[in-house]
């Protein structure tokens, strides 16, 4: 193995849902300076847009694209534009997710069946169709995204909570499947990121110390610290790495 290039992504075809968030952008550039074509995934088509045109001279031969994750004839019809298109499928980046927090005793079915379509249905169907196309070429990664909720019972957070553990264990199911077929399926479960949708938690320096009190490093973690991961999880190191959750929360779940 040649371990000073193992993270070159030169060649490789990368789809990552969820592009136009704050931790799929991060995939997107980060991928994108290893190398690799990107394909950004998102429903706002707009949005996704931006994050390739901002990859500059990194961009290549990159493109977005926009899928409903949840619509299973589109996943797979848009799959199969991609796959035309560049020939095969490296990796998929499963990140798409939602989350809504209240009380369980609150959320209406409606809420419920919109996380649970979005952030495991819709996990399901991106795998399942680009998880066809790599079992036609006889390799591949897929990397989902749980969150450290998949193992805590944090208040406020029923579905999100229910949704994560499920991916979790179908990361597990869909590892042992493919296995033969030269695929690897594996998970990272972030723990508390600085993302746009937890800044908010830097105005309010109450709430802020009682969440880092119960992290043992202290702070919220970086994108960058994200993307990391999933480079290595995609990458010749991973190479006998499957049906695993990496969970990146600083600490969060030592006690």
């Amino acid at each position: 193995m040649n371990y000073r290039n193992a993270l070159n992504y030169e060649g490789k075809v990368v789809l990552i849902t969820g592009a136009a968030g704050s931790i799929g952008e991060g995939m997107v550039k980060g991928f994108a300076e290893c190398g690799a074509t990107v394909i950004a995934i998102d429903r706002d088509l707009e949005s996704a847009e931006n994050v390739i045109s901002e990859l500059g001279d990194l961009k290549r031969d990159s493109m977005a694209i926009a899928i409903d994750v949840t619509d299973a004839e589109t996943v797979k019809k848009q799959v199969d534009v991609i796959y035309d298109k560049y020939g095969k499928i490296d990796v998929l980046m499963n990140h798409a997710g939602m989350n809504i927090r209240k009380p369980a005793v609150e959320f209406s079915e409606e809420e419920w069946n919109k996380i649970s379509d979005t952030n495991l249905k819709g996990i399901f169907l991106m795998a399942q169709a680009v998880g066809k196309k790599m079992i036609q070429q006889g390799f591949g990664n897929i990397v989902n995204t749980a969150s450290v909720s998949a193992a805590r019972g944090h208040c406020n957070l029923a579905p999100y909570a229910a949704t994560k553990g499920g991916i979790v264990q179908l990361t597990k199911v869909l590892a042992h499947e493919w296995a033969p077929y030269g695929i690897r399926v594996n998970a990272i479960g972030p723990g508390y990121v600085m993302t746009n949708q937890t800044r908010h938690y830097l105005d309010d320096p109450v709430k802020y110390n009682e969440l880092i009190s119960k992290i043992p490093m202290a702070r919220f973690g970086e994108v960058e610290e994200m993307v990391g991961p999933a480079l290595f999880l995609c990458s010749e190191l991973a190479g006998y790495i499957t049906g695993h959750t990496l969970y990146i929360e600083g600490g969060r779940l030592i006690d």
